[in-house]
């Protein structure tokens, strides 16, 4: 109760958040940070069946789903909620809270957990300050909120969307010492100003949400050569699966088909990632399809895409789009890269490229560098046609791309 948040530059505890009194059941949309932290405090406290997102997660096709759904739509904000009706009321299931997946399959749909299956962190911590980037009532913002309930030392900075772009110097002014980002969230931090991220004194880094490559967890080792640097694969289906510390790219490959009393089994089916999880949402037991596409490539299990955008058939060939995005971020120059398919006359489709380029590169490649570079690595199939510069990384509200 007594663990620091820093929310809008203003120091509070959980003990000091005010306790609303929500509908039962609520899809909270929060205003703000403090507004999401007090929503998942009165659930800590109450267990009123919750719902928390944010105003943009939530489109008019959606909150009149949750509203026949029976949950009480409402914002939540200074003043209090501002709740909408249910179209068919029910009853409430004490305990339960609501995840909205983050939509890389189509629309957002529901997953049901509770506070049990979102806490996967049940070992005594050492005392850390963490920043808190995500999307209120994300799988991975309850990860780390999860943490600060639960255990004593664990304190949040919380940043609002506005704050991203200068977050290390927020984080500098609070002590962290202890970061929970997306790839894309560490590459643009250090595409827009790698001093300033040097300059904060994180003892733990942690990547998740997005595939993970060697070159992106190289660049975190050379800034903070001292720092554990994890990656995390989770999803709101089957919760916190994989939790890798060496600093490689993947996991080993003797994971798979572990059966280990209290953690996940990891499988592949059809070059699929599968998951049987003590973490799973409700109604997900056993295995389950992940929609992931995973590579084994030098005794490691690569994740590198989704199932139904990875794979692009040239002429006949299959291309990872992630395998090719790997190649083209280990240039020492790109600090981004986005690798699709596009219509093409006799192949069907060819490999097409976006990229960032870092600023601070010594000599700025052309397309024909680039190309040249992935030829170098890469079958002739698989190298891309086409190489587009961007001039700024994109990210979406979640801190991803579309990668």
């Amino acid at each position: 109760m007594d663990n620091r948040l820093v929310v809008g530059g203003t120091a509070l505890t959980w003990r000091s958040l005010p306790t609303p009194t929500l509908p039962d059941p609520a899809a909270v949309l929060a205003h703000s940070a403090v507004h999401a932290l007090t929503a998942a405090r009165q659930h800590a406290v109450h267990g009123t069946e919750l719902l928390l997102s944010t105003v943009s997660r939530v489109d008019a096709a959606l909150r009149t789903e949750l509203l026949a759904a029976g949950f009480t739509v409402g914002v939540l904000d200074d003043d209090g909620v501002h709740p909408s009706a249910p179209t068919r009321p029910r009853t409430a299931e004490p305990g339960r809270l609501w995840l909205l997946t983050s939509g890389s399959t189509g629309r957002p749909k529901r997953v049901g957990h509770t506070l049990d299956t979102l806490t996967t962190v049940r070992v005594d911590q050492p005392g850390r300050t963490w920043l808190c980037p995500y999307a209120p009532g994300t799988y991975a913002w309850w990860q780390v909120v999860t943490l600060s309930l639960t255990q004593p030392g664990q304190h949040l900075v919380v940043v609002e969307p506005d704050e991203l772009d200068d977050w290390p110097g927020v984080a500098a002014a609070h002590g962290v010492d202890a970061a929970s980002g997306t790839p894309t969230f560490w590459r643009r931090t250090l595409y827009r100003d790698a001093e300033a991220l040097a300059r904060v004194p994180l003892r733990q880094i942690t990547l998740g949400g997005e595939p993970v490559d060697q070159a992106i967890l190289d660049q975190l080792r050379d800034v903070f050569p001292a720092a554990r640097v994890s990656w995390i694969y989770a999803s709101s289906e089957v919760g916190a699966s994989i939790v890798v510390h060496d600093g490689r790219a993947g996991f080993p490959v003797d994971w798979l088909d572990r059966d280990t009393p209290g953690r996940p089994t990891l499988s592949v089916v059809d070059d699929e990632l599968v998951v049987t999880s003590p973490y799973h949402g409700a109604g997900l037991a056993g295995p389950v399809r992940t929609g992931d596409r995973v590579q084994v490539l030098d005794g490691r299990v690569l994740i590198t895409g989704r199932l139904d955008s990875d794979e692009i058939n040239v002429g006949g060939s299959k291309v990872s789009a992630g395998m090719v995005r790997g190649v083209l971020a280990g240039h020492p120059a790109v600090a981004w890269a986005r690798v699709t398919g596009r219509r093409a006359p006799v192949l069907g489709r060819m490999v097409v490229a976006e990229v960032v380029l870092a600023p601070a590169a010594s000599g700025v490649p052309d397309e024909a560098a680039l190309v040249r570079w992935c030829a170098d690595r890469l079958p002739e199939h698989a190298v891309p046609r086409r190489i587009r510069v961007l001039t700024d990384i994109p990210v979406k509200e979640t801190l991803k791309s579309d990668v």
